[in-house]
């Protein structure tokens, strides 16, 4: 497997090359969905939710550490996280959003992501999308490297419409895909 991304899944690709796209593309999506705005445009809301741009970037960094990092491979919590008592503030990420500027927000979800793809190379090497992930749910159950891609899929796909609602309030910045160019 090479550190290609493409622009969408493979039409008739293999399982991992369709999974990984997959997910690629949402990340994509919603990187262009966040990106190009200032730390007003990060913390724009819309109607009643508090939800922002600059908090999704946020949060899908934890997700990605949390998932590809900790989850499947074991590792401990990386900074920022590893001071984070999140039991006491379960909306850290989101609360803490605000006061940091977009570079910061960006490069610490780009960071998050170049982490994950290490870690899925890492993953599939040793096991393929059988592998399990070293942590245990509540039943007793540890996922496998394909369920956690799927998982991962949607909280993107989730997440992308997010980012898009609030876009389109921040500058009516609209559509499925980046402009080719």
């Amino acid at each position: 497997m090479t550190e290609n991304v493409l622009y969408e899944p493979p039409v008739a690709g293999d399982e991992i090359d369709t999974l990984l796209g997959s997910l690629d593309r949402q990340r994509r999506i919603f990187a262009w969905k966040c990106g190009g705005l200032d730390a007003a445009g990060l913390r724009a809301t819309v109607a009643a939710s508090s939800m922002t741009l600059g908090g999704l970037l946020k949060h899908l960094a934890l997700v990605e550490d949390d998932m590809f990092s900790q989850k499947l491979l074991g590792r401990p919590p990386a900074p920022p996280w590893d001071t984070v008592d999140f039991d006491a503030d379960p909306d850290w990420e989101w609360r803490t959003a605000a006061g940091d500027s977009p570079e910061q927000l960006t490069t610490l979800w780009q960071d998050a992501v170049a982490r994950s793809r290490a870690n899925v190379r890492q993953a599939l090497a040793e096991g393929g999308l059988g592998r399990l992930a070293a942590y245990a749910n509540s039943r007793g159950e540890s996922p496998s490297l394909r369920r956690m891609l799927i998982d991962m899929i949607e909280e993107y796909a989730r997440h992308a419409g997010h980012a898009d609602l609030i876009r389109e309030a921040v500058d009516g910045l609209v559509g499925e895909d980046q402009p080719a160019g």
